[in-house]
């Protein structure tokens, strides 16, 4: 079964149908850049750009939101405009596209594609997800069961939000070398594990297709750390994953 997914993130938009069921693309995903300011309405416009490409595809439609989402509303904005903040986005969507959006957060989005599909499929115990990009967002398991909305990007590091430290913006805004750059992500790392002693670090977005530079060099974390299987698609996947569970599609078990 196939069902459209979206990617939202502060700096670009991406789609694709998706096959649920393997958890893959069926068309080559199309990508637009994030609006900037960010507000709900010029992103449903590109949500929607992204969708027509292939078509305006039937049926429904599973979105990511880079930022906390309870029952399709988005409570918290950090790399997008603040008017999002309180906002039924899944409502906004709906009516944009015309057909039912589910949308949920998108480092919980690109774990449970890696949790079925990719680097944690089968793993018990704690899993920790990271995407690494604009920001860190992240996705917490716990015997393959998911705690949404952690957003772990934002705890504390030397002071400063973790994100601004050891996100792939941080080292491109900064010019910092991948040795440079991998420290910073190792004291994270670090005290991620401190809190949540998990089994596995899974290290996803854009970044993991580059995860030879910069892992190797990691050290200090006694946990295993692999990288995301699914790459840059797992926040699709996952989106299609959730839309199709939210509407009583066949999907894999655990995905519900």
């Amino acid at each position: 079964m196939n069902v459209f997914g979206v990617d939202i993130g502060g700096s670009g938009i991406k789609g694709a149908p998706v096959d649920v069921l393997r958890g893959e693309l069926t068309q080559e995903r199309f990508k637009v850049l994030t609006p900037h300011p960010a507000t709900p309405d010029a992103v449903a416009d590109c949500v929607r750009q992204v969708m027509e490409h292939f078509g305006t595809p039937a049926g429904p439609v599973g979105a990511t939101f880079p930022g906390v989402v309870v029952g399709g509303t988005t409570r918290t904005a950090a790399n997008v405009a603040k008017d999002w903040i309180g906002r039924d986005a899944a409502g906004l969507l709906g009516e944009r596209l015309g057909t039912p959006v589910t949308v949920l957060n998108d480092a919980d989005a690109a774990g449970l594609a890696e949790m079925h599909f990719g680097a944690g499929r089968g793993r018990r115990g704690t899993v920790i997800v990271l995407t690494f990009g604009t920001g860190i967002g992240s996705a917490v398991f716990t015997d393959g069961k998911l705690v949404a909305n952690t957003e772990l990007g934002h705890l504390e590091l030397q002071g400063h939000d973790a994100e601004t430290r050891a996100s792939t913006r941080a080292k491109e805004e900064e010019g910092l070398k991948w040795n440079h750059w991998a420290r910073r992500v190792e004291r994270y790392l670090a005290h991620v594990e401190m809190l949540f002693s998990p089994e596995l670090f899974v290290i996803g977005g854009g970044v993991s297709r580059k995860a030879a530079k910069f892992l190797p060099l990691i050290e200090g974390v006694s946990a295993e750390i692999v990288p995301a299987e699914l790459e840059n698609n797992a926040g699709i996947v996952g989106a299609a994953m959730a839309a199709a569970a939210a509407t009583g599609a066949a999907v894999p078990a655990s995905a519900a």
